[in-house]
């Protein structure tokens, strides 16, 4: 007699649950699928204990047929596909037809379906596997699932289930993002009668969102668009300044499937590359649209893992998407902005009886007390309304610019104000004068100035405007650079704190400046395009470096030579561990060469087989970047800081350092306003 023999249905499906039916959310999730493909848009999920002593899952779908309810729960019975042809063509999330019958091997399961709205219904019950039960029933239109006990019959999966928490935290992780991927089906999930999730299936993904993150995580989301001949790509990003610890928060959805995609995930940090901090990740869902014959979903039992037939298109399109989405806003990071009312804020007016109404008096006059230098600025210098000028500068140039031309602007050549130190006694008069003599009287004070105007114009015609640290990087325009993207505020400078941070001020308010941080975002983008050609600029020692390794790193580095060259280091192998370094570029920062070099060739051997040549230059210039930029409590001057403000407007991505750290955090005028109580809202 032989040994083979064919085992019998209900083991075999209690083997088949080994790999179908994990964990509670292994079940929630097969019958969620099944709910969807059954054209569901209301979907309840309970459950207690973390789904160990039941679950249930209700829908208003489709329904399963009085006499196909005991064939579902048999091995291999499904209804989304026919033939071999049909497996090239999925687009149902279940066509196996092992969930249920795995399901029902390790729990007790009881199915009530009704396929139309007459009250008329099917009710199965099974136990173990073994049909206990096949009855009519009353219900309405759709299929309510209920497990309870799950494992029971099966002891040691059972013994090695996590805490409820633990479970529940898998369930509401796979619940969360099938709602994401279906915002047109209102989902509710209820554990030991508390409401985890409630969507309204509107079909608004944002929405979705708010429920599952928090509004606040709504509201600083991006929308990503972008399409080709063979996909279709939509979604939401969040801004870099709202990151994870993990990658928890992207979510990817192909064809309306969660899937996890290395290849996905990487494009799109690709796409944040040096807009997040070291080891935080953003918040993404993104949904992917194709033909069922470009996807291969029958690649593991949980369907979790998919292959693409155009990995490379598809990953190119996701980096585009993303970058396009991030390039058209400012990342200046600061507190909530000023939230959109339909009817105004309301602002607190005060009137004061000791100074007159500034309209009602000649321009200046009402601020030559206000600071030591008798202006209503630091600078000394006061802007004219309606005239769009400052008399202490040209319009539109920067103090960073006036520096850098070396112009002086002398007001002594225009009508000058008269100064007065005291109050006039008839403030209150004149506040209260006829709107159209306070209209006069403006216009008698400004009539100067406007004759000075084509001076001043002609002036700011002759300035030259800052240099770029690299006549590649767009300087940008008012509103936006040549690109596209929105352009860095200009920025007037104020002051310097602990050494660490500038202050400066612009239109919008208040601004912050990481100093460091700044100084190495220039630095990077310019040893960038260096690392571009290097070889142009390397230099030949007259006595060469000596590097030293062990014997095994020795002998990794001797293949990797040609790595060094192409960035412009010329090493050579000097005897069993040593390496001379025969020449580098010119520009590597002085006195800190040997160190950049040493730290090439450990990103070398960390990376192994990984390595190529653009990467290293990229971490090169990061290294050389951070060794060059001026530290933490390094006092600069104010022409030090208008320049360093200058540069940073210049380059292609001034927000964040190239380790992701935010340069520039804002505080708007009206979070001020707000602060101090001169707005009530």
């Amino acid at each position: 007699m032989g040994k083979i023999q064919v085992l019998d249905e209900q083991l075999a499906n209690q083997i088949a649950a080994g790999e179908v039916v994990e964990r509670p959310a292994s079940v929630i999730k097969e019958l969620v699928e099944n709910a969807i493909d059954a054209g569901s848009s209301v979907i309840d999920i309970t459950i207690e204990e973390g789904g160990l002593s039941f679950i249930r899952v209700t829908d208003n779908g489709a329904g399963i047929e009085p006499a196909d309810m005991e064939t579902a729960f048999q091995r291999h019975a499904t209804s989304k596909i026919s033939s071999s042809s049909d497996l090239f063509k999925i687009a149902s999330l279940g066509f196996r037809g092992e969930a249920l019958p795995s399901i029902a091997a390790v729990s007790r399961l009881e199915c009530v379906s009704s396929i139309d709205s007459t009250g008329l219904a099917q009710r199965l019950l099974i136990e173990g596997g073994t049909v206990t039960a096949n009855e009519p029933a009353n219900a309405p239109q759709g299929t309510d699932m209920s497990v309870r006990d799950l494992f029971y019959n099966t002891p040691a999966r059972l013994k090695y289930m996590k805490a409820i928490q633990t479970e529940l935290g898998h369930i509401t992780d796979y619940v969360y993002r099938i709602a994401l991927a279906h915002p047109g089906i209102a989902v509710t999930l209820k554990h030991n009668g508390s409401v985890l999730l409630r969507t309204l299936g509107t079909g608004d993904r944002l929405q979705v969102i708010a429920a599952v993150y928090g509004t606040n995580t709504a509201k600083a989301m991006l929308k990503v668009e972008g399409e080709t001949s063979d996909y279709d790509l939509r979604g939401f990003i969040s801004k870099p300044e709202l990151t994870r610890a993990n990658r928890n928060g992207m979510t990817v959805i192909v064809n309306g499937r969660y899937i996890r995609s290395h290849a996905v995930n990487q494009a799109i940090l690709q796409a944040y590359h040096t807009l997040l901090p070291i080891n935080r990740f953003p918040i993404v869902v993104l949904e992917i649209g194709m033909h069922p014959s470009l996807l291969d979903v029958n690649v593991h039992p949980s369907k979790m893992e998919v292959r693409f037939s155009k990995e490379n298109e598809l990953r190119t399109l996701v980096e585009q998407a993303v970058k396009g989405a991030l390039g058209q806003v400012r990342h200046i990071p600061g507190p909530a902005e000023k939230p959109e009312r339909e009817k105004p804020l309301f602002v607190q007016d005060a009137i004061s009886f000791h100074r007159p109404d500034p309209l009602s008096m000649p321009w200046g006059q009402e601020r030559s007390t206000s600071q030591p230098n008798g202006s209503g600025t630091p600078g000394g210098t006061t802007n004219l309304p309606g005239s769009g000028f400052n008399p202490g500068r040209p319009a539109g140039l920067s103090t960073s610019a006036a520096a850098s031309t070396g112009t002086s602007y002398n007001n002594s050549s225009f009508p000058q104000p008269p100064k007065r130190d005291y109050v006039p006694k008839d403030a209150t008069e004149r506040l209260y004068k006829p709107a159209e003599q306070r209209e006069a009287s403006v216009r008698e004070a400004v009539a100067p100035w406007e004759q000075a105007a084509p001076a001043l114009q002609a002036a700011e015609a002759t300035a030259a405007t800052p240099p770029a640290p690299d006549s590649e990087l767009p300087a940008g325009e008012a509103n936006e650079r040549p690109d596209g993207t929105p352009a860095f505020p200009d920025l007037y400078w104020i002051g310097q704190l602990h050494g660490t941070y500038i202050v400066a001020q612009a239109e919008e308010g208040l601004y912050l400046i990481d100093q460091h941080a700044a100084h190495e975002r220039i630095n990077y983008e310019y040893y960038f395009r260096k690392f571009g050609n290097p070889q142009a600029a390397s230099q030949q020692l007259l006595v060469p470096l000596t590097l030293e390794f062990t014997s095994g790193e020795a002998e990794q580095l001797r293949g990797m030579t040609g790595l060094f060259q192409e960035a412009g280091v010329e090493l050579e192998p000097f005897g069993a561990q040593t390496f001379l370094v025969r020449a580098y570029p010119e520009w590597f920062p002085q006195g800190e060469e040997q160190a950049i070099i040493e730290e090439m060739a450990e990103l070398l051997l960390s990376e192994r087989k990984s390595i190529n040549i653009a990467k290293l230059r990229e971490k090169a210039a990061i290294m050389c970047s951070c060794k060059a930029s001026i530290k933490a409590n390094d006092r600069k001057t104010r022409e030090e800081g208008e320049a360093l403000l200058a540069r940073l407007a210049a380059c292609n991505q001034p927000y964040t350092c190239p380790h992701g750290r935010p340069i520039v955090v804002h505080l708007s005028t009206y979070q001020l306003e707000k602060m101090f109580k001169r707005v009530m809202s």
